[in-house]
């Protein structure tokens, strides 16, 4: 990565076999950029649960639809980042309405942690519409 602005683009069906090599981009992408191993970590968990809740939520499974990851290095030197985008094609949300995983009422469920989780981890999360329709993740 020669300019620092250089965005990489991945563009797939909405299968479950897609996240570990969208996790493998992300974690070369934040070395060249100079994320230590932590904050590769935390990109990770983000990275993943942002392309499992496009896929089993955003595009409910349908292999047809796609989902759009894009990784874009951050201009500024110190400290190292890249901002992040995951956009599906489903109809979207209201991210107000998502339930708080920490209620009591919500602690031994299964699921619903993603976005608490995406949050807790990345410095700045814009959960909104896409301009080319579905919803989108910025981190």
């Amino acid at each position: 990565m020669t300019n620092s602005r250089q965005t990489v683009r991945l563009d797939f069906c909405s299968t479950f076999e897609m996240v570990d090599f969208v996790q493998t981009v992300s974690d070369h992408i934040g070395r060249l950029v100079g994320l230590d191993d932590d904050a590769l970590h935390w990109v990770g968990v983000a990275v993943r649960e942002s392309v499992i809740n496009a896929i089993k939520h955003g595009n409910r499974g349908d292999e047809r639809k796609r989902v759009y990851v894009e990784f874009t290095p951050l201009d500024r030197e110190s400290p190292p980042g890249m901002a992040i985008r995951v956009r599906d094609e489903g109809p979207g949300f209201d991210p107000a309405g998502v339930p708080d995983p920490l209620h009591p009422d919500n602690l031994l469920k299964a699921s619903g942690r993603g976005i608490f989780l995406i949050r807790s981890f990345m410095d700045e999360l814009r959960l909104q519409p896409a301009a080319e329709g579905g919803m989108e993740v910025v981190m």
